[in-house]
């Protein structure tokens, strides 16, 4: 029987990175099988992520600032203990700071330090492995130090670090999406260099915004779970505006679009958020609490379940092959 590795999940969200890791689910009539991760503590500081977080795994999230919590100033009778070991920890600390698309602050910031309490937690429970997730623009920002900087803090607790760019759409994600996923291994388990995921489809083999969405085009609005829309006015050239293209790849998903969320090829409405939420490759019983607008900047600051589920997978097959 495979082993099963317990995970520590920081700034978990509504949990897009740990459906990844749990697996069984499905998405455009594939099945995404079940993984052997075990999430035994999890962590978010926006109240409404771990309501939906709560409400799709039933399972409790610690909800609070993860600064205080692992400096022990944040007492709560009703919360998980940090685990004293485990076998992994993720991370897809704040990445708004380091984003194109935000103010791009980064260190100068408290959001931009985030990662130093992932640093602290892995330092508390020593696992054989981390994965952390951030924007493409964290390799250039500070003139490209950033990334560096974040690297070498890692390491000097101990870690080989590595990181590697990908674009979901290559594996199955219907979105034009980069990100940075950085992978360290401790280095007492003496393990050769992580093997990253391997694209599984080609530029010519993305699944297109219509191919995921098309079957929601004409249903009522709240016909289907979390098929609501923003009424927001339409301000042509600004960001969020412009019509997707049902024939390509839909543009990225944010978090901080202000109720401007694209509209529609149809140009009649904007994008549901289940629509968002389908170009984001949650499965259609994955369910956003308490609001649209809520629900929206939920969708936008997720991993992508299915790149999370290849992420998974070869973080599984990794430790399986050549950690004893």
């Amino acid at each position: 029987m495979a082993k099963k590795y317990s995970v520590i999940s920081l700034f978990a969200g509504c949990g897009g990175l740990d459906l990844g890791f749990i697996g069984d689910f499905s998405f455009l009539d594939k099945k995404y099988s079940k993984r052997n991760f075990d999430i035994v503590w999890s962590n978010d500081f926006d109240k409404n992520a771990c309501l939906t977080y709560e409400k799709n795994f039933n399972e409790k999230i610690v909800c609070g600032d993860i600064t205080k919590i692992v400096a022990g100033t944040l007492p709560d009778l009703f919360s998980k203990p940090l685990p004293k070991k485990v076998d992994i920890v993720l991370g897809g600390f704040p990445c708004q700071d380091f984003s194109v698309a935000g103010k791009r602050r980064g260190f100068n910031s408290k959001r931009g330090n985030l990662y130093k309490s992932m640093i602290e937690v892995i330092k508390k429970t020593k696992p054989t492995l981390f994965l952390a997730e951030n924007v493409k623009g964290l390799l250039n920002i500070n003139d490209g130090t950033a990334i560096e900087i974040i690297k070498k803090d890692f390491e000097a607790i101990g870690y080989d670090v590595e990181y590697r760019l990908f674009h979901v759409a290559n594996y199955g994600v219907p979105e034009n999406r980069e990100r940075v996923i950085i992978v360290g291994l401790n280095k007492e388990n003496k393990l050769p260099p992580f093997e990253f995921a391997k694209p599984t489809l080609s530029k010519d083999e993305w699944i297109t915004a219509g191919r995921a969405i098309s079957d929601l085009e004409k249903k009522n609005e709240g016909e289907v779970a979390n098929h609501f829309w923003s009424k927001a006015k339409c301000f042509p050239g600004t960001q969020g505006n412009s019509k997707i293209k049902k024939d390509k790849i839909a543009p990225t998903m944010r978090a901080e679009h202000h109720g401007n969320i694209e509209y529609h090829w149809n140009g009649e409405r904007r994008l549901s958020a289940r629509e968002a939420a389908r170009i984001q490759t949650f499965p259609d019983n994955f369910v956003f609490v308490p609001s649209t607008s809520s629900a929206y900047k939920q969708i936008g600051n997720a991993v992508p379940p299915v790149f999370g589920w290849h992420l998974a997978k070869s973080v599984e097959n990794f430790l399986n092959k050549y950690w004893k």
